[in-house]
């Protein structure tokens, strides 16, 4: 099995096993030991792995850290462990004292599920206060294994890891600020935007005008990628099919005789493009029915976003509160259900708390 399929088998596993886990030692057992044996490390081998390394720090003797990995030696990567349910973001002082007196030029804060790997990029031997690569085990992405991987006992370069880090934190922080203002668009970009679009003085009436249209844009331009992707690839399926001949479809269809229009899936790209920002579009899911469009949530009923009824004379949308009631709104068309990006989104976040 390769790194990759290991990785992702953790990953899977963790998900299954997380609710069982009571305490910091099992957490320790069950999701981060394994991990590091997915990272080709031998846990029982006290010449690479050394749990409760010392760590005196100034005239505190016998400070321990969780685990330290060895190569040659020397340790070349600090670990601290906390129980699953606890956040990580007060905790990541204690790493940095631990880092400050080591020879270990990585630092790595979990709690199984999160992992925030640290190193001085802006100070030398200072840890960073942000870490420069972090990923949920359970959500890891394509690019996040290829960095992960940098980690295994088999590829470790620290020359290679340090060379990269800088890009890879600073990528991190860029992403997190462009999804913050696809969500909700500062002061600055609406500015930024604003004055290319209004020739006029930039009033607190127009900046109010700016805000919502900013944020529309946004999202109709995200939706617009998407359609063209999608329509990209059904272009490409398409003339595969004609070679193997079979017809065109301007429809999906299936055996039950229920067709999806292209109305419908502009609608579910729409809510796509709305949730973006926040949730993966892998967990938005569509199911088609005679009468009615349901988009839900991880693909479960039990978690419906919104539901749609598109005749040629009517169009309603159906949303849910957080008590999940519901409340049909009557549209004039699918360009506004953008009108409702903010309850479709409470929506999707009362269903992850």
């Amino acid at each position: 099995m390769d790194f990759k399929d290991q990785i992702l088998q953790l990953g899977e596993k963790v998900s299954r096993l997380k609710e069982q886990i009571q305490t910091e030692e099992a957490t320790k057992n069950a999701l981060i030991m394994p991990f590091l044996v997915a990272l080709g490390y031998d846990v029982f081998n006290p010449f690479e792995i050394v749990p409760e390394f010392t760590c005196d720090i100034g005239t505190k003797k016998g400070e321990k850290i969780d685990y330290a990995i060895f190569k040659n030696g020397h340790p070349i990567l600090l670990i601290e462990c906390k129980h699953w349910m606890q956040n990580l973001n007060v905790h990541d002082g204690q790493l940095l004292r631990y880092f400050h007196v080591s020879q270990a030029k990585f630092g790595m804060l979990t709690n199984g599920i999160d992992y925030r790997f640290y190193t001085d990029l802006v100070e030398k031997n200072k840890m960073d206060e942000k870490p420069f690569f972090e990923f949920n085990i359970t959500e890891l992405k394509e690019n996040q294994i290829e960095e992960l991987k940098k980690f295994h006992k088999s590829y470790f370069d620290e020359d290679k890891i340090c060379d990269s880090a800088s890009d890879m934190k600073y990528t991190y922080e860029l992403k997190s600020i462009f999804q913050r203002e696809l969500a909700n668009p500062s002061e600055q970009l609406i500015k930024l935007f604003a004055k290319q679009a209004y020739p006029g003085v930039l009033t607190a009436k127009m900046m109010e005008l700016f805000s919502g249209l900013v944020k529309k844009s946004i999202n109709q331009v995200i939706s617009d990628i998407i359609q063209e992707r999608l329509k990209t690839a059904l272009n490409k399926e398409k003339e595969s099919s004609s070679e193997k001949g079979e017809e065109d479809s301007q429809v999906e269809s299936n055996d039950k005789g229920i067709i999806t229009t292209e109305e419908e899936l502009e609608a579910y790209y729409i809510v796509k493009s709305i949730l973006l920002p926040e949730i993966p579009s892998s967990r938005i899911v569509y199911r088609d029915a005679k009468t009615v469009f349901n988009i839900f949530l991880d693909d479960n009923n039990r978690k419906p976003i919104c539901k749609l009824h598109l005749g040629e004379n009517r169009k309603v949308m159906v949303l849910f509160d957080e008590e999940k009631n519901s409340n049909k709104i009557e549209l004039d068309n699918i360009e506004d259900i953008y009108k409702y990006a903010d309850q479709i989104r409470l929506c999707t976040q009362n269903y992850d708390k």
